[in-house]
């Protein structure tokens, strides 16, 4: 795998300070494992920051953090994930990265003849939903722009927009007012691991008309 498109270091940077939240965290670590180059920039900023964190005067623990901490250690694993629905393809699972097949998946819910969503329940509240989306080949998205973030990973097949094709590791990220119109290559399905924030509204007459019924 030899991603062409990355996540901008920003991203890269927010991603090793901790400072993401759960969502994002969970679209940029997806790429790390697929991506060495981005890997080793993450890695660099945890370094630099363990050194700052060595470099500080000590701090006082708050009352009951040690038995928070141990609380969480002790307390229940995440759910394994649903079974999955049949039709479409039957090998996703295994495109996963394994810590998020550890997380409890929804159904499938089909947006059309040609693409369908499945949300990933994360185990904290989160601002940035998760979901996987599953597209056949040659299926064209209707127009659309997003909330205040749509961070996307491509786990197989792949798919073009005005920004270029992106391809299995690829990484999409896009923000506000951008507009696009993603066209699903021939081949094979296209499944992505999409972190959201807000909706998509979709564009164009017949987009705004099925905007009630096509939510995500």
């Amino acid at each position: 795998m030899n991603p062409a498109h990355h996540p901008d270091d920003s991203l890269l940077m927010a991603y090793g300070a901790g400072s993401l939240d759960l969502g994002q965290h969970v679209a940029v670590a997806t790429h790390l494992r697929g991506c060495g180059r981005c890997r080793a920039w993450a890695r660099a900023v945890e370094r630099v920051g363990g050194a700052m964190l060595a470099d500080a005067p000590p701090a006082e623990l708050d009352e009951g953090a040690i038995e928070r901490a141990f609380a969480r250690i002790d307390g229940p694993a995440p759910a394994a994930a649903r079974a999955q629905s049949p039709a479409f393809s039957g090998d996703w699972p295994q495109r996963l990265p394994s810590f998020v097949r550890a997380y409890t998946l929804g159904p499938w819910r089909k947006l059309g003849p040609w693409v369908r969503a499945r949300e990933i329940a994360l185990p904290q509240p989160c601002e940035t939903r998760v979901l996987l989306l599953e597209s056949k080949p040659g299926a064209k998205v209707f127009a659309h722009t997003h909330g205040p973030l749509e961070l996307t990973c491509v786990l197989s097949g792949a798919f073009r927009h005005g920004g270029g094709r992106f391809g299995p590791g690829d990484f999409d990220a896009a923000e506000g007012e951008d507009h696009h119109a993603p066209e699903i290559e021939e081949g094979e399905n296209c499944l992505c691991l999409v972190a959201i924030q807000g909706e998509l509204r979709w564009q164009g007459l017949l987009g705004r008309l099925l905007q009630p019924f096509i939510r995500l």
